[in-house]
């Protein structure tokens, strides 16, 4: 039978959407290329008796209507707090662990700068005031610029939001969209160390130094989301990021969605300017009125559509579409805690984020670095252990760690490849790790490497883009991926993107699906009237 909808790509974007259009009574389809359904958020054996989530790792901006609406929560899904957010050993010996309570926090800046634990209150309380408008505008479409009167009526009722804020947070927004993340925090506190904390969040999936202006905003989109109603925390989906993806299928196939695995679309097919289905790679088509691409806008108007089918300025504008998070991933299989010479005892500091990453300075150098020879000699690594808090991820009394690595170029320059590289990047990143806990290497019992051009092949991560799309202010809100075509709506009739490359952007949120799939609904006119509530 003949889909009304066709979605290519299951991650969890694109299974939202699929929800809440068949939900309203649409016969959906949806074409995946892997042989497993989450995209970039799935639970994968990497290692013998170990399992872990492959690339994205930890949750927080999953949007509380979309685990409402799916009924995730009654699929199975569970999502445990960490009892502290991160640990940030220190070359001197000390650390810094954040999280747990405002109190606990600020003994801990104490340490390092009794004025910066006086500023944390106010500290968090901006951000929370700021990140209230994201939270606001997430799970709405953005105005379309040149959409005519629609458009000026939601670009006028969005932006009523931001020019009703007093003025001091107006000035506290502006701040995080343009400014550097170390003149932004300069501007909050004087130790390094705590710098550092909070300006790990503003390179992660971001190749970028914490000197560039703008980085400041990507420090923000990392904290308007939520765990169990806690604002601004993170943490772990009971076997791992699978699990919600999976809990989504299931909510899917309930509503009736068709979920074709190993359906590798090779190309759209537009006729007569209009989207009309995909051909796959083994040379069958599939058919439909409507379209909805959840790849990234990189991936779709470069390999998917026939330039033919592309307005020419269109397609020269998304050509200089920024892709590329210097992101390098890796799964381990540990025989063993490790034990950070900073905190050698096993305790809740595991179960936090640890961030190998002391300095600004040493976040620009590791940019640095890269921009020069292509990756850091001294990388930024993120590591959690989710079997401190998930015995279901490795055998008892071994573990699973991810590592989470900034910064290393989405291409090598003087034409090396990530194939030849890859192996040697992943040494020096254990042997970083070695440097902080003794011992590390000799625990590790095997490897998952994932450079990024892995991310690439494996995921359709152009670039190995974990956010499908530069966080920078030209790529965001009305502007993404491009002005004129933000609220969801491609270039060709019938196409629609509901992917992190649109609005509000990267992170496992589920919110480009939701809006996608309201904004097919608004077009199909009575159905969209019954949607909007």
């Amino acid at each position: 039978m003949k889909p009304d909808v066709l979605i290519v790509g299951a991650g969890h974007n694109g299974l939202t959407c699929a929800f809440y259009l068949a939900k309203a009574g649409l016969k959906v389809r949806m074409l995946e290329r892997r042989a497993i359904v989450g995209g970039a958020a799935v639970t994968e054996e990497f290692h013998p008796g170990f399992r872990n989530s492959v690339a994205s790792y930890t949750v927080s901006l999953l949007q509380p209507k979309v685990i409402a609406d799916m009924g995730l929560h009654e699929r199975g899904l569970r999502i445990l707090d960490r009892p502290y957010s991160n640990f940030l050993p220190q070359p001197d010996g000390t650390y810094l662990l954040m999280g747990g309570s405002l109190e606990k926090t600020q003994a801990e800046f104490a340490k390092f700068s009794q004025a910066d634990a006086r500023a944390l209150p106010a500290y968090y309380a901006m951000l929370d005031r700021v990140a209230d408008v994201l939270r606001d505008l997430a799970l709405k479409i953005p105005p379309n610029a040149g959409g005519g009167g629609a458009a000026l009526l939601a670009g006028l009722q969005q932006g009523g939001r931001l020019a009703r804020m007093p003025i001091d947070r107006q000035r506290d927004l502006l701040d995080l969209f343009t400014k550097s993340a170390r003149t932004f925090l300069d501007g909050w506190f004087e130790s390094e160390a705590v710098k550092a904390a909070f300006g790990f969040d503003a390179v992660v999936g971001n190749y970028a130094s914490p000197d560039t202006p703008g980085s400041a905003y990507v420090l923000l989109h990392h904290v308007f989301g939520e765990v169990n109603g806690d604002k601004g925390a993170w943490g772990h989906a009971v076997g791992g990021m699978g699990a919600i993806t999976q809990a989504m299928r299931q909510a899917c196939e309930e509503q009736g969605v068709e979920i074709l695995t190993g359906a590798a679309v090779a190309r759209l097919l537009v006729e007569r300017g209009q989207a009309v289905g995909a051909r796959l790679e083994d040379g069958s088509e599939h058919r439909a009125a409507i379209v909805a691409a959840n790849v990234g806008p990189r991936l779709l108007y470069d390999r998917l559509i026939d330039p033919a089918d592309l307005d020419a300025d269109f397609a020269r504008r998304m050509k200089s579409f920024k892709v590329g998070s210097g992101t390098f991933r890796m799964n381990v299989a540990l025989s063993a805690l490790p034990r950070f010479t900073a905190k050698p005892e096993p305790g809740d500091h595991l179960k936090s984020g640890i961030i190998l990453a002391p300095t600004l300075d040493y976040m620009d150098r590791a940019f640095t670095d890269a921009r020069a020879t292509g990756m850091s000699k001294a990388p930024i690594v993120e590591m959690l252990i989710p079997s401190t808090v998930d015995d279901s991820l490795a055998p008892p009394g071994q573990h699973v760690a991810s590592l989470f690595c900034q910064q290393f170029a989405p291409v090598l320059p003087d034409g090396r490849s990530w194939d030849a590289e890859r192996e040697a990047a992943a040494d020096l990143i254990i042997a970083t790790v070695e440097q902080w806990a003794p011992g590390f290497t000799q625990s590790v019992l095997g490897r998952q490497i994932l450079s990024p051009l892995d991310l690439e092949r494996t995921f359709g991560l152009m670039g190995g883009d974990i956010m499908h799309g530069a966080m920078s202010l030209d790529q965001l809100w009305a502007a993404r991926p491009v002005l004129g075509h933000a609220a969801y709506r491609g270039p060709i009739a019938g196409l629609y993107m509901c992917g992190a490359g649109t609005h509000p952007g990267g992170g496992v949120t589920g919110a480009p699906g939701h809006n996608a799939a309201k904004a097919i609904l608004q077009d199909r006119s009575f159905l969209g009237r019954m949607f909007k509530r």
